[in-house]
């Protein structure tokens, strides 16, 4: 057993401290109070190997001697971990992706616009309502080397629970700004920087390999069903699609987000960009 956290065996989940962990079901609360959960081995991994604040661990013993023998626990003696048997942990939501480890953190302080620099590459949700699509876009973002993630006013963020275990921990690496109003951020960038927006558009007039990608520029992504909306619309360079075969029309927005990151990426390498 590791001695640089504080462990507390619990036979209930009644306790306070214990709150986020049963109400799993309630993201958007858990995110208006500053926190967010983690869920299974990798994520609570990835977390714990971040500079993010731990508040609690939730798992099993067996879970916590693995964690300690790993060194994932080092310099972390100001969390608690909550020690509970497989069978206590079975009846919270999702045991089949949690698999008896959880965590809940404290989310980060976010960047400000102004420690955007020239020549990023930074990706904005517009209007996404489905947390798995966030996630999905965040490990992407990740991936290919997104430097910032906008949060448009009506996007779900990549805090959210769901959004999290998508991300498979890639939401602690990319920085999130939460903007108030999308357009209005995206407005000061693009005359800030110059920046190219190029929104992802299946009917836009213009390819991915036509959008300039290699210097300041940020993807814009939208609705899953609408896309995106008509203000921030108005501020784009180019309104992109991509190319399809066999009467195809569109993608899934995080399928497409993955082609246009990849795209991106192969014309900041090719181009000597910033990536």
């Amino acid at each position: 057993m590791n001695n640089s956290v504080r462990t507390q065996p619990v036979l209930s989940l009644e306790l306070p401290e214990l709150a986020p962990y049963r109400t799993l079901k309630r993201p958007v609360a858990h995110w208006q109070q500053g926190i967010f959960v983690a869920e299974g081995e990798k994520v609570v991994r990835r977390l714990l190997e971040s500079g993010l604040e731990v508040i609690s661990l939730l798992l099993t013993p067996d879970w916590l001697d693995t964690l300690a023998a790993t060194g994932h626990l080092a310099g972390r003696e100001s969390l608690t971990a909550f020690l509970a048997d497989g069978e206590l942990l079975r009846g919270i939501v999702g045991f089949n992706v949690h698999q008896g480890i959880m965590a809940v953190a404290r989310v980060p302080a976010e960047i400000s616009p102004e420690d955007l620099a020239p020549g990023q590459l930074l990706v904005a949700l517009d209007g996404l309502r489905i947390s798995e699509n966030v996630g999905v876009i965040v490990r992407n973002s990740a991936a290919f080397g997104v430097q910032a993630i906008l949060v448009g006013e009506t996007s779900c963020s990549p805090y959210l629970r769901r959004a999290v275990r998508s991300s498979m921990g890639a939401v602690f690496q990319v920085p999130v700004i939460h903007a108030s109003c999308l357009a209005d951020l995206l407005g000061g960038l693009r005359r800030r920087y110059d920046m190219d927006v190029v929104a992802a558009d299946p009917h836009g007039g213009s390819t991915i390999y036509e959008a300039r990608l290699d210097g300041s520029a940020c993807v814009v992504l939208g609705n899953e069903d609408y896309g995106v909306s008509a203000a921030v619309a108005s501020l784009a360079t180019v309104r992109a699609a991509i190319p399809m075969h066999r009467g195809t029309d569109s993608l899934n927005v995080a399928s497409a987000s993955a082609v246009f990151l990849y795209e991106a990426a192969r014309q900041r390498a090719f181009r000597g960009g910033n990536a």
